[in-house]
């Protein structure tokens, strides 16, 4: 039996991004049937008590954890370079996955996989704060060379991989992310009601938009748009604070729209399905997506989009939103507009936006990692 080990460090330390999707995917994984998951597979964390992880997620699955923290690890190996095996901890594996971008030393014969999720620093290095561009600029290609394979998580991605990094296309598979099933329309008023109340959203009807404050998400192109929607329509910007967030936040001033422009902060996930219900419409105008999904779950809930015709986002999106320029806030403002003039159109693209979001399971995605496993261990 072969011996898969997945580096699980994010999952437990980040409780979005990389984090979220490396748990779901894990977690789908382990709902596989025993007979397609002939593998053992080891979740390696970074210094981590045994009596603080949790239950292991299957019983094809079991727990490695490492005495040296995560951030002593990435000293070792990133920056002094220092060959020390992830076996070390790991045991002895035959294949071992890095899901965060970080591919590190393994031994001779094990196979390795890395995931990249996208490639802003490069495409949009203001976008990343000037120690870890660095560190990603330095690692992330040294990572894509050295590994056996390579998953992107959208075919934008791949794209980039290929034409910033000049990887060979055969060596990419493409693995896009999927939506849970928590992320459905939410009608019971009392959870609309709460969420509202929880993060002071008030009683007028808002357009919503997911994702951490920083340039990329082009949040004050967004917000520019809004001095050209009408009240009482607000924006809510659901996400926390990131890099150069001052500009973000001085746009709502130089705008005058501080009644109008609402930060909810981070959200818990529990929260989403019913702030994504709750939102008229969801108002994705992203710079630069490796996937996108904040768009995705939004569809899900029966929410409509408008989002970037830029990076992954047509390819998640498909026909079942409403495409726009995001360099160009009023085309932005534009199609927001639109949206909330047409009822028709909303009930279309709510009715379309489930059936796309349908299409995208961690599940699919599970059994799609599992065939690339197959692959390089039969290599």
């Amino acid at each position: 039996m072969a011996t898969i080990g997945i580096d699980y460090t994010s999952a437990l330390r980040q409780t979005a991004g990389i984090g979220r999707t490396t748990r779901e995917l894990v977690a789908a994984l382990a709902r596989l049937p025993a007979t397609e998951l002939p593998t053992q597979i080891r979740l390696f964390a970074a210094q981590t008590r045994q009596p603080d992880l949790p239950p292991v997620p299957g019983p094809s699955f079991e727990w490695r954890s490492s005495r040296i923290s995560e951030r002593w690890l990435d000293r070792l190996w990133y920056r002094l370079r220092l060959p020390l095996p992830v076996e070390t901890w790991a045991g002895r594996l035959d294949l071992f996955h890095a899901p965060d971008f970080f591919l590190p030393p393994t031994l001779p014969g094990t196979r390795t996989l890395v995931t990249v999720h996208d490639l802003s620093f490069v495409r949009f290095p203001d976008s990343v704060m000037p120690g870890m561009a660095r560190k990603l600029n330095t690692w992330v290609p040294r990572a894509v060379a050295r590994a056996d394979h390579i998953t992107a998580v959208s075919e934008a991605t791949r794209q980039d991989l290929i034409e910033l990094y000049g990887t060979p296309p055969q060596k990419i598979s493409v693995l896009h992310h999927g939506v849970t099933s928590d992320f459905q329309p939410v009608t019971d008023p009392a959870r609309l009601s709460a969420v509202r109340k929880n993060y002071g959203l008030g009683s007028n009807p808002f357009i919503l938009s997911v994702g951490t404050v920083q340039p990329r998400k082009n949040y004050r192109r967004l917000i520019r748009a809004m001095a050209h929607v009408p009240p009482p329509v607000s924006l809510v910007i659901a996400g926390g604070d990131g890099w150069q967030t001052g500009e973000i936040y001085g746009e709502v001033a130089a705008q005058r729209l501080e009644k109008r422009v609402i930060f909810a902060g981070f959200v818990a996930d529990a929260d989403l399905p019913a702030l994504y219900s709750a939102a008229t419409l969801f108002a994705y105008p992203s710079l630069y997506e490796g996937f996108g999904l904040p768009a995705l779950e939004a569809m899900a809930c029966g929410t409509p989009v408008v989002t970037a015709d830029a990076s992954a986002l047509p390819e998640v999106v498909g026909d079942a939103g409403l495409l726009v320029d995001p360099t160009d806030e009023n085309a932005i403002a534009a199609g927001i507009n639109r949206l909330l003039a047409d009822e028709d159109l909303q009930r279309r693209l709510s009715v379309a936006g489930k059936r796309r979001a349908a299409q995208f399971t961690w599940d699919n995605s599970a059994r799609q990692l599992l065939a690339i496993y197959r692959r390089l261990l039969e290599m």
